[in-house]
C-alpha cells in the first residue's frame, strides 16, 4: 500500500484507552492514530477528512493540555443533522479517534468502558464541533475556517472533465496531485494555524 509521502509528516494523535488496557489489546492502553489510518478507515483523503482530524487533534489538546486524553471519556457534538453535508464523514473520523459512538456503540463491561451515546448531532450548535470530557465536563468549542487553506482553482474544472469522461491521463494525475496538495496544506503547512482551527 502506497500513500503520499507527506502523510508521514502529519502529527499523530495519541490517547490512552482503559478498555484496550483492560483487555490487553495495546500496552498500557496507549493508542496512536496517524492520518494514514484515518484515511484508510474513510477510504479516501480529502479536505473534510483532513479538517476533521485536525479539529479533533486541537480539541483534545485544548481539553487535556499536557495530559494524555482518555479514549472513551470524550463526548462529541457535531453541528447539524446526521445526513447534512459531510457530517457523516466527520462523525466517522471523530468516532474512530475518540471512541465516541451513538446508540450502537459498545455497551461496556460491568458498567465500565461504555462507548454508547457519546456522539451527538446538534442542529443549533454555535460552533462546528464540540468535545466535552465526561469526567469534568470541560468543553472545547471548535471553529473551522477552510478559507485559510484554499484549494487550487483548477480542481473543479478538472473534476468536471473527469466526471464527463473527457479528461486525459495527465489531467487525471494532475487532479489527484491538486486534491492531495490541499490536504497537505491543511495538515502540514497549517497544522498550528489558529485561524484555520480555533478552539475556545
Amino acid at each position: 500500500m502506497k500513500t503520499p509521502d507527506f502523510y508521514r509528516e502529519i502529527k499523530t494523535i495519541k490517547l490512552q484507552d482503559e478498555l484496550a488496557d483492560f483487555l490487553g489489546a495495546f500496552e498500557d492502553g496507549i493508542i496512536e492514530f496517524s492520518y494514514e489510518e484515518v484515511a484508510k478507515m474513510a477510504g479516501h483523503s480529502c479536505a473534510t477528512v483532513a479538517s476533521s482530524y485536525l479539529m479533533i487533534a486541537k480539541g483534545l489538546d485544548f481539553l487535556h493540555d499536557k495530559e494524555l486524553p482518555k479514549r472513551g471519556n470524550i463526548e462529541v457534538f457535531i453541528n447539524g443533522a446526521k445526513d447534512t453535508g459531510v457530517n457523516g464523514v466527520i462523525a466517522k473520523v471523530a468516532s474512530l479517534i475518540t471512541g465516541a459512538c451513538e446508540e450502537d456503540g459498545f455497551g461496556g463491561i460491568a458498567g465500565n468502558f461504555n462507548r454508547k451515546n457519546l456522539l451527538f448531532f446538534e442542529k443549533n450548535l454555535d460552533c462546528d464541533m464540540m468535545l466535552r470530557r465526561k469526567d469534568n465536563q470541560k468543553c472545547a468549542k471548535i471553529f473551522l475556517d477552510l478559507s485559510q487553506a484554499d484549494g487550487d482553482p483548477r480542481q473543479n474544472i478538472l473534476l468536471q472533465k473527469i466526471i464527463q469522461g473527457v479528461a486525459n491521463q495527465d489531467e487525471k494525475n494532475l487532479f489527484k496531485t491538486i486534491w492531495q496538495t490541499r490536504v497537505r496544506k491543511i495538515l502540514v503547512e497549517n497544522f498550528d494555524n489558529s485561524e484555520l482551527v480555533r478552539v475556545r
